[in-house]
């Protein structure tokens, strides 16, 4: 079973009208809520992440989800459970790491218990006071694909470090420390006019794509050739695949009416999936086409 069949369950089963984006927004609140979870052996290993940077990554995965919706990042919460190994210098560079890796939001408590390895949970809050909340359902024909970041780097940067190949390479860096994309967040959120789709490329950019032109009913047409991808990435065999379907990256990519700061790759047309130009040729992605080539949690 795939993750977002067990996403479908849980929403059609609780028939809530909140789930569905990175973020539950609550306009009664005016706030956004979003929660993430870090395992360790799944999304990181302790041999290749200091505490810091698991600490940094922790909290930048959070905020880059309300950063996807628009919202103002003002507050965390983190439930974290450890082994028995872990001691108290761990626990210092953890949080010294969240506190960085945080924008500027302020961590207010949470929860500490025992455990075999180290999960790591945490609750992000944002605001919504002047700031045009975005959603996947709001993309619509003649608006322009815009992202902010580039693509492909985490995946490979996990390669490099999974093949001991662990230098002071960029894109290992963007691998245990990506950078979250505020200002470009907080650029569309508070000058757009419009309804706007927007959504961070934590799964990966086809990954975004795909989900935008199904929830909204439309089709994605973008340009590879315009996707912003760090030059490093070249050197890989399968580049082009990793800067389509590389996860954890944590751009942002948004459907406006303009570029707002970040770079226009193509744009939404009537129709369905994401269609991707190359040089010399075409190709027409569904959900289904998307899905096949994503990493998954669960196996099958």
């Amino acid at each position: 079973m795939k993750e977002r069949d067990f996403i479908n369950i849980i929403k059609n089963t609780l028939n809530s009208k909140y789930i569905g984006d990175d973020c539950a927004y609550l306009p009664e609140f005016g706030i956004v809520v979003t929660q993430d979870s870090l395992v360790e052996g799944v999304h990181f290993l302790r041999e290749f992440a200091t505490p810091y940077q698991i600490g940094f990554k922790s909290a930048a995965v959070n905020i880059s989800d309300v950063c996807a919706s628009g919202a103002e990042p003002k507050y965390l919460t983190s439930a974290i459970s450890l082994p028995d190994d872990v001691d108290e210098g761990f626990i210092k560079e953890f949080y010294r790491g969240m506190k960085d890796g945080a924008c500027g939001a302020e961590i207010v408590g949470g929860d500490i218990t025992g455990a075999d390895k180290i999960y790591i949970s945490v609750t992000a809050i944002g605001s919504t006071a002047g700031r045009r909340i975005a959603s996947r359902k709001n993309a619509k024909p003649g608006q322009k694909v815009v992202v902010s970041g580039n693509h492909g780097s985490s995946a490979a940067g996990l390669k490099l470090l999974l093949n001991g190949k662990d230098t002071n390479s960029n894109l290992i860096k963007s691998h245990l420390m990506p950078e979250v994309q505020f200002e470009f967040s907080k650029k569309i959120a508070t000058v757009i006019n419009e309804d706007y789709a927007m959504m961070d490329t934590s799964d990966g950019l086809m990954d975004a794509l795909s989900a935008i032109a199904d929830e909204s009913g439309v089709m994605l047409e973008v340009d590879f050739d315009k996707i912003p991808h760090n030059k490093e990435l070249e050197d890989f065999d399968n580049w082009k695949e990793l800067v389509l379907f590389g996860g954890e990256d944590y751009g942002l990519v948004a459907t406006a009416d303009k570029a707002y700061g970040g770079t226009v790759i193509g744009s939404v047309k009537a129709g369905s999936g994401v269609k991707v130009n190359y040089k010399n040729s075409s190709i027409i992605y569904s959900k289904e086409d998307v899905e096949k080539n994503l990493f998954k949690h669960f196996k099958e």
